[in-house]
């Protein structure tokens, strides 16, 4: 079924952030962290950043999900105010991702087109008003 969640991103900070707002909303159940060391590539990434967050999810409000990374500065990421949140469309079909994708890339200012990734089909994209959006279809994980 498909949902919008709020997308945020943290310099090392994710776990931390989403224990917080699991007291703060008193969450149902704790947050589900996923770690960079359960990557493929895991083995190639700087020791320092594996045990970071490569993925969080935590139910806050009436099923409204904050989903979360720690990103990675062996990657040249950085984390500014308006890069650390984005709406996140999570929708049941390829189809309909490349339909919004394309409607909301055009006249973007930055875009990563819609990609099959190990985690599912992805893109993201910064929309022509400075609205950051990522659109997935999940790959279910084991």
């Amino acid at each position: 079924m498909a949902f919008v969640s709020t997308y945020l991103n943290f310099m090392g900070q994710t776990e931390e952030a989403f224990n917080f707002y699991a007291e703060v909303f008193k969450s149902p159940s704790p947050a589900t962290i996923m770690r960079f060391s359960s990557m493929p590539n895991a083995p190639e990434m700087p020791e320092d950043e594996r045990n970071g967050a490569m993925y969080a999810e935590l139910e806050i409000i009436a099923g409204h999900k904050l989903m979360a990374t720690d990103s990675l500065r062996s990657m040249g990421h950085e984390v500014n105010y308006g890069n650390n949140t984005t709406i996140c469309l999570n929708l049941d079909s390829n189809d309909e991702a490349d339909r919004i994708y394309g409607l909301l890339s055009q006249d973007s200012t930055e875009r990563a087109d819609m990609r099959q990734e190990f985690f599912g089909y992805w893109g993201s994209c910064l929309d022509r008003f400075g609205i950051r959006w990522m659109i997935v279809v999940s790959t279910p994980f084991n």
